[in-house]
């Protein structure tokens, strides 16, 4: 069973949130009570997300918006506090893959991609979140890093430099905020059961079986696990908790 929380009053704002682990934290936030503004590339998965939140009667807005444009992502942060009147807490989720390469063979055009989104695109979303929320001297910010961000595999090291740039932004920034009221942290997921990761296993770039192995608890995680994680280190609860890189990974870290 899982901890319930109240964020009635309270605004989040979730990028990737069409599908996957960002649509599981738009919904719990939704449920929870907070309005929930969601962002993400893909315009039809995003109108089928933010209808079917708002169908269930909650507050929700749904942004278009690459986050690999700081303009787009500056609008979506500013359309969700004119539409709400403020933001309290923000999932920075948007994230893309890459096929695996050997270092050395690997184009810079994959490198550059791959750090756009997942870097460079969480620092643009905590840049502009963070300027409202030193306004309100509160917030709450968690980053979506990986397993990734916390060791090192074979064939992923551009995929794995975006994922540990994530954790440096998150602690640095943590540091910088925490006096002013706003707590950052990331989440690490491990291998999770996602859109993305049914794909690269029907491609052929990730083996399930091998990849439940390697998680002690003998399985995948889900994308709901993954949104509970989220949903504390926005809460109270977690009133403490100050730069933290969390692992949510089946026990992967702790061998």
């Amino acid at each position: 069973m899982n901890p319930t929380y109240d964020f009635t009053g309270q605004v989040a704002l979730v990028t990737g949130a069409a599908s996957g682990m960002g649509l599981a934290a738009a919904r719990a936030f939704a449920t929870s009570g907070a309005a929930v503004a969601l962002t993400d590339l893909d315009v039809d998965a995003l109108k089928t997300a933010t209808d079917e939140l708002a169908a269930a009667g909650h507050r929700v807005l749904g942004l278009p918006c690459d986050v690999t444009d700081e303009d787009q992502v500056a609008a979506a942060v500013d359309h969700t506090v004119e539409t709400f009147g403020r933001l309290d807490m923000a999932y920075n989720n948007a994230g893309i893959q890459i096929p695996p390469s050997d270092a050395a063979d690997e184009p810079a055009e994959r490198f550059d991609r791959v750090n756009a989104t997942n870097l460079r695109g969480v620092w643009a979303c905590m840049k502009h979140e963070l300027r409202h929320m030193r306004t309100q001297g509160s917030g709450a910010i968690v980053n979506c890093s990986s397993l990734g961000g916390l060791v090192g595999l074979p064939g992923r090291a551009s995929y794995h430099a975006s994922k540990h740039g994530v954790i440096g932004l998150t602690t640095s920034a943590a540091l910088e905020y925490a006096p002013r009221g706003i707590r950052i942290n990331a989440v690490c997921p491990g291998t999770i059961d996602t859109p993305m990761v049914s794909d690269m296993i029907a491609k052929g770039e990730l083996d399930r079986a091998e990849a439940e192995a390697n998680q002690p608890i003998n399985r995948l995680g889900t994308t709901e696990e993954i949104a509970q994680a989220v949903l504390w280190l926005c809460s109270p609860g977690a009133g403490f908790v100050v730069g933290v890189a969390l692992p949510v990974d089946g026990g992967y870290v702790a061998r």
